[in-house]
């Protein structure tokens, strides 16, 4: 096949749609393996800064950018998509507000790419989905053009594996399943792959491509929840869950280490889970055990919060007035990724009760308005007078930043999240 003699040659053109924290790391590999590499986004603030060779993910740094420019076309324009050979969609699945799966960003891309694609393209999905989405409805919306999947165009299906800060896992560390829509269709993408992968696991059908991140992600969110529920049932025991779970993990087989939390946070985890809950419906099947898990992460954000309440009351002091600071906004440590953050959904409730809330975050110096948190705030700098003015510190991301001993010496009260503090010397620190 001429595509397959291009990518192995590098004479391939690869666009890729939506540079955030997957498409642009996939740009950055692209690049370095010798490819002329177009990325595409409908935000111009982002385009400004790649052509100027800077970064707005902390764990990419500007030189990654700059040194890419010579082979790296950073467009605002989707016309240029004809004049690419592999298309890589990269853009957010998110959840409506009512947990039901949100394909706009898909739908429309892929009516984007419609317009001006042509014969012989292959054009590939990454974004989260149920199974079914790559060879039902994205191929539909590509037929518009009057080319056919499998025919005049290659279709395929490859799930993101990003973890974003993870210095050990990065992009071309990181094996990458392959489904096609035909076996034409998936050998061309699994040549693609192996230019930037260490390994690629080419699969039977964009279907199950599309259930193995599900399957990765409900796994995840499943154990977690575990976790979480026997956090507070430890709790009440008057057992500590860390030093369980600590113990636990020593067992070389049959077991691994989940950590509980203030909730689910991430693009992910609290997401992914709820689209198989969502296509499960059209076959007559509950999913229990998901929506027990997704409620169970739900429900211990406001186990965190009465926590709070608690203690606040024990040192004489109402939820209505109280000065709280929350320590991380980030969704997990050392990152500046606070998508569906459970800090936000934290602040919020507190603030509904009259507390007065900021925060401190050595990675988000400004809180921007998100769909789940309307208020824009600064990061306090975290100083001794600081920390003492007020009321409860509240650790939510156990950044690396965070000295354990510093905050405990000079906060009054601390509810800790994510046992930042592990050192049981300090009375002023009560695990949640």
């Amino acid at each position: 096949m001429e595509l397959i003699t291009k990518i192995k040659t590098k004479q391939a053109k690869i666009g890729i749609i939506g540079l955030g924290y997957v498409g642009l790391p996939l740009v950055i590999e692209f690049c370095k393996a010798g490819f002329q590499v177009y990325g595409f986004d409908i935000d111009e603030r982002k385009i400004n800064l790649l052509l100027e060779g800077k970064s707005y993910i902390k764990h990419i740094n500007n030189s990654s950018i700059s040194e890419i420019l010579p082979n790296f076309t950073p467009t605002t324009d989707f016309s240029r998509i004809s004049e690419v050979d592999c298309v890589i969609i990269c853009v957010p699945t998110p959840l409506n507000k009512y947990r039901e799966p949100d394909l706009s960003y898909v739908f429309n891309t892929g009516e984007v790419i419609a317009k001006y694609m042509k014969k012989g393209q292959l054009i590939v999905l990454e974004s989260t989905t149920y199974p079914g989405t790559t060879d039902e409805d994205l191929r539909k919306i590509l037929e518009k053009s009057g080319l056919k999947a499998g025919v005049d165009f290659y279709l395929a299906y490859s799930p993101e594996r990003e973890d974003p800060g993870n210095k050990e896992f990065s992009t071309s560390k990181i094996p990458k399943v392959v489904g096609g829509f035909s076996s034409s269709c998936l050998e061309v993408a699994k040549a693609l792959y192996d230019q930037i992968v260490v390994r690629t696991v080419p699969v039977s059908s964009t279907k199950v491509a599309e259930s193995v991140k599900l399957l990765e992600n409900i796994y995840r969110a499943v154990n977690i929840a575990l976790v979480n529920e026997l956090k507070i049932l430890f709790d009440r025991m008057g057992i500590d869950v860390w030093e369980v779970i600590e113990a636990a993990k020593t067992k070389p087989f049959g077991f691994q280490a989940f950590y509980p939390g203030p909730g689910l946070g991430g693009h992910c985890i609290p997401i992914d889970p709820f689209y198989l809950t969502w296509k499960a419906r059209e076959y007559d099947f509950h999913t229990r055990f998901i929506e027990l898990a997704g409620e169970i992460n739900t429900q211990v954000t406001y186990y965190v919060l009465e926590k709070i309440i608690q203690a606040l009351n024990e040192n004489k002091t109402s939820i209505k007035g109280a000065r709280i600071l929350i320590l991380g906004v980030a969704y997990k440590k050392d990152v500046d990724d606070m998508r569906e953050s459970p800090a936000l959904k934290l602040m919020d409730l507190l603030e509904k009760r009259g507390a007065l809330v900021d925060y401190n975050d050595p990675y988000i110096p400004e809180l921007p308005e998100t769909r789940k948190y309307k208020k824009k705030k600064k990061s306090v700098e975290l100083t001794p007078d600081n920390l003492s003015l007020y009321d409860c510190v509240v650790i939510t991301t156990d950044h690396s930043l965070y000295d354990p001993d510093f905050i405990a010496k000079n906060s009054k009260l601390i509810i800790d999240t994510r046992n930042l503090i592990k050192s049981k010397t300090y009375q002023n620190v009560l695990k949640a």
